[in-house]
């Protein structure tokens, strides 16, 4: 990923929030032809010190199920259009159109799990995690013979960080008013995806800013 150092996150705890906020993550790997192969899946997010590990899983179908060793993970953050129109020096400083955005790319070591504890507690721990958030009471019951069956049509993965790269593009490189005019004009649209961009954009600015 291209990063410039004035957009160059390092706050884990920054990581955290973006997975919190939506764990719906790109897995790209690369197949035996040497093509690049892409999934989107939810995941869990775990910390023990240093160690940082992803879970989810795979359709047993998809063709990504078979795939071991490096891959990719691309954890997408809020994002928006930003208008030179909000800038204060637009005419003086000819400013053009951007876009300002939160992503990571976290690169590391794919595992592939195929056991039947393994797989309840990936499907057990995903549901605990989402269905509170839509109101459901949907819990998985390894009691339950015809819940244990549905786990062999699937496979688990556990993905170890080895390196993680945050890019957060919020208008560091712009003088303090632009960044004031571009936070007023997201602010001004009352968008949902407008009003989380400014709100980011205001809590990643320096203190004396």
């Amino acid at each position: 990923m291209y990063l410039p150092s004035a957009f160059a996150g390092d706050d884990p705890a920054t990581l955290d929030a973006l997975l919190g906020r939506d764990a719906f993550v790109t897995l790209v790997t690369v197949d035996a032809q040497g093509l690049p192969f892409a999934s989107h899946l939810p995941v869990l997010s775990s910390r023990d010190g240093d160690r940082h590990v992803l879970r989810g899983h795979w359709a047993r179908a998809n063709p990504q199920a078979g795939h071991t060793g490096p891959a990719l993970v691309i954890v997408q953050g809020p994002h928006h259009y930003v208008s030179p129109g909000w800038y204060p020096d637009k005419a003086e400083a000819t400013r053009v159109p951007t876009w300002n955005y939160a992503i990571a790319h976290l690169q590391g070591t794919l595992h592939a799990l195929h056991g039947e504890s393994d797989l309840a507690a990936i499907v057990a721990a995903l549901g605990d995690r989402h269905e509170a958030a839509v109101g459901g009471d949907w819990r998985y019951d390894h009691d339950a013979p015809a819940e244990r069956r549905q786990l062999r049509g699937i496979v688990g993965f556990r993905f170890d960080v080895a390196h993680t790269s945050l890019k957060l593009k919020l208008s560091q490189n712009h003088p303090s008013a632009n960044v004031d005019g571009v936070i007023d004009g997201l602010r001004a649209l009352g968008t949902s995806s407008a009003l989380e961009m400014a709100a980011m954009m205001q809590a990643q600015r320096p203190p004396s800013a």
